[in-house]
């Protein structure tokens, strides 16, 4: 599992038509649309895209589209750890609209997804197996209940490491929550009503924080996660489908 998401919707109703319809927009139109979303930032457009491809942009970049009935922009500075804190200039932009987001990252096994109905948070999961559930908000829907019952249980891959500790994998159940609210997804089996992602066209932008502060703060944090981090580990997998620990003399 190698997925990453960063979506956020103003929607009037489903996304999958809304997709599944999508054409070229217009360009002037999105690039004032991104705009709004990032006011006293300096946005330039960069090319095209598609959201199978940039469903995950890099730092200080943003991939958005109008669609009939919606507004679909991929940018990690929208995505929030704990959906409740969506900041009220995303809110009033998405006013009397319903909001979805959804982050999710393979690395750290994180996911998030959350909808807003009229400016009313309704649902906000956000998980990841280092930091538990950090916010529930809201009746689960029903595609999340057998994960959460335990359905969908994960196997340790390597010996030592105990059981994994939730009750099911974040970026499987992420899969899930991706199709129900978005119409799509990145990895496994697409089912026959399925969007493609790689034909939403999408229009990319660069969206630079003009006075370096930003940026600054993302290397200080990247140096204090570096810092923090452990010492690799190195498995060899055994002829009967068993992970050994390899010692520093065999690294």
């Amino acid at each position: 599992m190698g997925a990453k998401t960063a979506l956020l919707a103003f929607t009037d109703g489903e996304l999958r038509p809304s997709l599944r319809g999508a054409v070229r927009s217009d360009p002037a139109e999105v690039i004032d649309l991104v705009r709004g979303l990032h006011p006293g930032y300096e946005v330039t457009a960069i090319g095209d895209g598609s959201l199978g491809d940039d469903v995950y942009p890099p730092d200080d970049t943003s991939y958005a589209t109008v669609l009939a009935g919606a507004e679909l922009f991929c940018d990690r500075r929208l995505i929030c750890d704990r959906p409740s804190q969506l900041p009220d200039r995303l809110l009033e932009a998405g006013a009397g609209r319903r909001i979805v987001m959804h982050g999710m990252h393979s690395g750290s096994g994180w996911l998030c997804f959350a909808v807003w109905e009229n400016g009313d948070l309704v649902r906000s999961l956000s998980v990841s197996p280092d930091g538990g559930i950090g916010e529930n908000i809201g009746e689960p829907y029903q595609f999340e209940l057998p994960y959460r019952a335990g359905a969908h249980p994960v196997k340790p891959m390597v010996p030592g490491d105990g059981p994994y500790p939730l009750p099911f994998h974040p970026l499987e159940l992420g899969e899930m929550a991706l199709r129900a609210l978005f119409g799509f997804i990145l990895e496994g089996r697409p089912h026959p009503d399925d969007v493609d992602p790689f034909e939403v066209h999408l229009h990319g932008f660069r969206v630079a924080d003009p006075t370096g502060q930003e940026a600054a703060e993302r290397e200080a944090r990247m140096k204090s996660v570096l810092q923090r981090m452990r010492p690799p580990r190195r498995y060899q997998m055994l002829p009967d489908g068993q992970w050994r620990g390899l010692g520093d003399s065999e690294r």
